[in-house]
């Protein structure tokens, strides 16, 4: 299949514009929509390549740069943590949910995209923001891997979510502890909200990106297994 990739402006409700990148199927029409969101690391390598691989299986993903307002073109080395802390701390709830919306509304615009069908997957920081596209909008399905920070701080969104879960863990993860682990899946159970959670016991935080030491092959495939039937179900 061959995919075409550009890079696209979105204007933000804030007065901000946000650039994003997208890969699709050549021809397609009335598509799968996903929203592809980012780790602390920018839309680098890594989350390009998600979303081409998205692509190929059929999907319209973009990737929006949500350092946009603090950082435009962001991409940070794996090594050195502190240089996105002060990005990564820009992004609040409320300009991610702005800037949730912007992407939301590319993709309703898109003449090559089903309307109806829309998604979001994210990793890292970015599994943190799918959850709360989960709450915020109309999707059919999101998939958060290794979202630090959705416990405590979002565990009140767990009311608002339109549409089925996918939580994956590393059970080696020490950013993310069983106790913020089992929060979230709690709090999902007691929305009585339809989810699947799975965690990798011998995976470390970061597992599915193979730019990063704590790539997991093993995990990563089954992973991706996972997150394609997860998202062909909805």
């Amino acid at each position: 299949m061959q995919i075409e990739r550009e890079k696209v402006t979105l204007k933000v409700d804030d007065g901000t514009q946000m650039a994003a990148y997208v890969s699709r199927p050549n021809g397609g029409n009335k598509l799968r929509g996903i929203i592809v969101l980012q780790e602390a690391f920018g839309v680098n390598s890594h989350i390009r390549d998600v979303t081409e691989r998205l692509a190929g299986e059929g999907y319209v993903a973009i990737a929006p740069e949500l350092f946009h307002r603090t950082a435009p073109g962001f991409e940070g080395d794996y090594t050195n943590f502190q240089a996105v802390m002060p990005h990564l701390r820009a992004v609040t709830p409320q300009t991610a949910e702005a800037d949730l919306h912007a992407v939301h509304s590319w993709l309703q615009a898109a003449s090559s995209v089903d309307r109806d069908k829309v998604y979001s997957v994210g990793f890292c920081m970015g599994g943190r923001v799918s959850y709360l596209a989960n709450a915020v909008l109309p999707l059919r399905a999101a998939a958060s891997f290794y979202g630090g920070g959705i416990a405590p701080d979002l565990l009140d969104r767990a009311s608002a979510l339109h549409a089925p879960m996918l939580l994956i863990w590393g059970g080696l993860d020490k950013h993310i502890g069983s106790e913020q682990r089992g929060a979230v899946v709690d709090a999902l159970s007691k929305n009585k909200k339809t989810y699947v959670n799975v965690e990798f016991s011998d995976a470390d935080h970061g597992f599915f990106c193979n730019e990063r030491a704590s790539w997991q092959p093993r995990a990563a495939r089954q992973a991706w297994a996972l997150l394609l039937e997860f998202l062909r179900s909805w």
